[in-house]
């Protein structure tokens, strides 16, 4: 491992959050809160401390694939600290451990909240929350790579380090460029959608933040009651319109912008994750319709349709209280929570990819004990699966597995029911934000105990990263000198 590399690109990404600390400061001024000099505070704490280590590792070689790793897990954790800092400075969140918190979910598009009255947070401090979400959702290291060369750092072993989902895949040759395309697609997805929702009555600052949640799958609201206080259909169908869009994969979207339409079509991964959609939505629809849960039958599909979108894409925004649906409903959003988004969007989960093919996987096996001597191809659109690619599938499913059944194991002997730690963990590692028991859509994090917080803090960031990204660094050979 070489730190002096690791350390240089720690330096850029605090260079780069401090410049965004900048945005909410001015918000904060121009809106007359108190709390703008917090900002500006947190800001040149962020670049003295990255300019100082740029220039003790100024001359640091190239990036490895080890160093790549520890760039993106601690790149995530030195942002997410740096981000707390003007919430706890300011007295929005008193309490270091809750702005970590607070922070760390927002980076990782979480969304998972401390916060009981959000109404009466400052506006700089609402567009804080809202931009972690959108700076978090395509990757604060895309970031870096889009605006500024990292002079003489490899590029594509970050790229691969921090891209969601098992293929890291290009649009163009140079990486710099994919970033750059890859946030142009994003940053468009998030002007129109702030224009639909001013458009359905939204204000301009409530609709920017939405817009930044939304396409970050983040689910950070200014609105206690989240989407749903704002008690407007129009708003909510538009919203579910682009959780959907930022829940597939964003190289599709590139691709039917430059006219490429009918990629959607041929994707067998975006047909997959529609089905899924449609399946889930009817399904709760009908219970909730069977009960009379709702007195119409647009209101019960309206209220389905958007839990279902919320939940699978990991956004975790909420127009209703899930848990007093039937059990059904919650066993349903409980799959819904592990699957998450496509590879290559901003959710988090599984991934519909991965279960895709451990679906098909899975089915070969079955032909394989009636055909013995059959020798079966796993195909995904239209390409052969190499048995590499097969490996980690497998591997990053055991891995997630065993990270979530361990996080059940951990709350539930420090004390906790066990619907609140199958929630919590559920939805920190899959990034969703609101869970189960007393984590639920009406409720929120702030009565767990700081030990709590923190290890769901961890998995957060396992979730974000992949799982193989941070668990990799626990392996003595990641920290060896070669």
């Amino acid at each position: 491992m070489n730190y002096r590399s690791v350390l240089k690109v720690l330096a850029f990404l605090l260079l780069v959050t401090a410049a965004c600390l900048l945005l909410p400061a001015l918000v904060s001024a121009l809106y007359g809160d108190p709390d703008w000099p917090h900002f500006l505070a947190s800001a040149g704490l962020g670049a003295l401390i990255g300019g100082i280590l740029l220039l003790l590792v100024k001359d640091a070689p190239d990036l490895r694939v080890r160093e790549s790793f520890a760039v993106v897990a601690f790149g995530w954790v030195v942002v997410g600290l740096l981000g707390a800092m003007p919430y706890w400075l300011s007295g929005q969140i008193p309490s270091f451990t809750d702005a970590a918190f607070e922070s760390i979910s927002g980076f990782t598009t979480t969304g998972a909240s401390i916060l009981t009255d959000i109404e009466s947070r400052s506006h700089g401090t609402l567009f804080w929350r809202a931009l972690t979400h959108w700076l978090g959702g395509m990757g604060i290291v895309l970031l870096a790579l889009a605006i500024l060369p990292l002079m003489g750092v490899g590029g594509m072993q970050l790229f691969r380090a921090e891209v969601p989902g098992p293929v890291a895949e290009r649009l163009t040759p140079r990486i710099r460029q994919t970033a750059k395309l890859l946030w142009a697609v994003y940053f468009l997805l998030t002007v129109l959608e702030t224009g639909a929702l001013m458009i359905a009555g939204m204000g301009f600052f409530d609709a920017l933040c939405h817009s930044f949640a939304t396409m970050a799958t983040g689910g950070f609201s200014n609105n206690n009651a989240s989407v749903g206080g704002y008690g407007s259909p129009a708003i909510e169908w538009i919203i579910t319109l682009f959780m959907f869009l930022a829940g597939a994969n964003f190289s599709l979207h590139y691709l039917a912008l430059t006219g490429r339409v009918k990629v959607y079509a041929k994707d067998e991964e975006f047909r997959f994750y529609a089905s899924i959609i449609l399946a889930s939505s009817v399904l709760i629809a009908a219970t909730l319709l069977a009960i009379g849960y709702y007195p119409t039958r647009m209101e019960a599909v309206r209220q389905s349709v958007f839990q279902v979108v919320s939940i699978i894409t990991t956004t975790g925004f909420g127009t209703a209280d899930y848990l007093q649906w039937p059990p059904l409903s919650h066993a349903l959003l409980l799959i819904l929570m592990a699957i998450g988004g496509c590879a290559g969007s901003t959710g988090g989960g599984i991934k519909v990819m991965r279960v895709f093919i451990l679906l098909r996987h899975a089915k070969y096996e079955l032909k394989k004990m009636l055909h013995p001597r059959a020798v079966y191809t796993l195909w995904f659109n239209d390409r052969a699966l190499s048995p590499t690619l097969l490996t980690n599938v497998l591997g990053f499913f055991l891995l997630f597995m065993l990270v979530y059944v361990s996080g059940v194991v951990v709350l539930t002997m420090g004390g906790r029911d066990l619907l609140t730690s199958v929630g919590a963990t559920a939805a920190t590692l899959g990034n969703i934000g609101p869970g189960l028991g007393e984590v639920g859509p009406a409720s929120n994090y702030s009565g767990l105990l700081s030990w709590e917080k923190w290890l769901l803090v961890l998995f957060m960031l396992i979730g974000r990263l992949e799982i193989f990204t941070v668990l990799v660094l626990f392996l003595p050979e990641a920290w060896r000198r070669s």
